[in-house]
């Protein structure tokens, strides 16, 4: 009975998921990368329910987006391209995907914009109702109201595709001569139409299901390279680290499909988290409490238990411990359950904390990749990463 119960939930669960658009589905792509912190059944519900929403299928019909080209590209749209899919071959939190043959032959992705999606996003209280409670469940005593008014900008910043089109095509400038990952070209952005270079691959949450685990492995290695390494090449943090915005490619290639959200850091990645992880390797508590207290993390006048703080920050930092680590949805789901159990002494020392909102997106990019790695039941190189990516971590 209680089999049955739990199939039908997630029928149920899935059906709702499908439907999503806006800013509830980027919601619940940002739930699906911690997908191991949720409850756990013999039948994987909960987490089979999160990472659909990785790989969303669906989309409108082609009649309902199909006055966005219009409007965007024009009457004549069609004698842009040589052949168009009607049929969307993907769906994402704000826009489709239809494939498509550009002018010239070429195979391209043609990203439309669902309409009336910006007052929908902008009027989406609840979205932010549900980002506001996943923020209180990973990071206690985040300041919210800030917090969210910097979610909402960022969300808003996702439905300018000509915005994307010009992050992308740094981002590929950035990584033209990396072997090993790949930028498809933005060829042509309106606001609300994004014409790419279409990328045939596997996506991350089918290695994560199916690969090998050296396939698995290598996955993860490049995703996490690319995600630490392009504060510094680039200029810019990609904010979006659920899978569904990644491919493995022939030869062992990943490509990154999605630039809507990132974050401009000119000067590279800020040596903030860099300079606190080395003062926590290095276990020295009036050093560890000297950098929160100069990176605005601990309110003026409380007192912490240093010690029970750097156990509480262990998930974040035991990776940094290894040159090579395992991460798994076992060991996440452990370190999560320990430090956010209210029996244990250490679970006061979280509610001393600030995260202040500038730091917001560096937390949830690294909350986020953690989570995928450990999707992968990967091993991966870990310290060489964080030496040549991160400043302040080498000292």
């Amino acid at each position: 009975m209680r089999t049955r119960l739990r199939e039908r939930n997630t029928a149920r669960t899935r059906r709702v998921l499908a439907e999503l658009k806006g800013g509830a589905l980027k919601a619940g792509q940002l739930l699906s990368t911690v997908e191991a912190l949720f409850p756990q059944d013999p039948q994987d519900s909960w987490r089979e329910a999160l990472v659909s929403l990785q790989e969303q299928g669906g989309g409108l019909p082609f009649e309902q987006v199909e006055p966005v080209l219009g409007a965007e590209l024009g009457p004549g749209w069609r004698q842009l391209f040589r052949s168009f899919t009607p049929e969307p071959a993907a769906a994402a939190s704000i826009g489709q995907v239809h494939r498509a043959e550009w002018a010239d032959g070429r195979p391209v992705a043609v990203k439309v914009q669902y309409p009336g999606v910006r007052e929908a996003l902008s009027a989406d209280v609840r979205t932010l109702s549900v980002m506001s409670r996943l923020a209180a469940l990973v990071a206690r005593g985040l300041a919210l109201p800030p917090l969210m008014a910097e979610l909402r900008d960022r969300l808003v910043e996702e439905l300018d595709y000509e915005h994307e089109a010009r992050t992308q095509t740094r981002f590929r400038t950035a990584y033209a001569d990396d072997a090993r990952i790949l930028v498809p070209e933005a060829l042509h952005a309106t606001p609300r139409v994004l014409v790419m270079d279409w990328l045939d691959g596997t996506p991350l949450a089918e290695v994560a299901r199916s690969g090998t685990q050296q396939e698995r492995d290598t996955a993860a290695a490049l995703y996490q390279r690319f995600l630490v390494s392009g504060p510094g090449r680039a200029g810019l943090l990609h904010t979006d680290p659920h899978p569904g915005n990644f491919r493995m490619l022939p030869g062992d290639r990943l490509g990154v499909l999605d630039f809507g959200s990132s974050l401009e850091l000119p000067g590279g990645m800020p040596s903030t988290f860099g300079r606190l992880l080395r003062a926590l390797l290095d276990g020295d508590p009036d050093v560890v409490l000297a950098r929160l207290r100069e990176e605005g993390f601990v309110r003026p006048g409380a007192r912490l238990d240093v010690a029970a703080l750097v156990d509480y920050m262990a998930p974040f930092s035991v990776p940094a411990r290894h040159e090579r680590f395992r991460f798994s949805r076992d060991w996440l789901r452990g370190e999560f359950g320990r430090v956010n159990d209210p029996r244990n002494p250490d679970f006061g020392v979280a509610l001393q904390l600030s995260l202040p909102p500038e730091h917001l997106f560096t937390h949830r990019v690294w909350l986020g990749m953690v989570g995928v790695l450990c999707q992968l039941e990967a091993d991966v190189p870990v310290r060489a990463v964080l030496a040549e990516h991160l400043p302040g971590f080498s000292g």
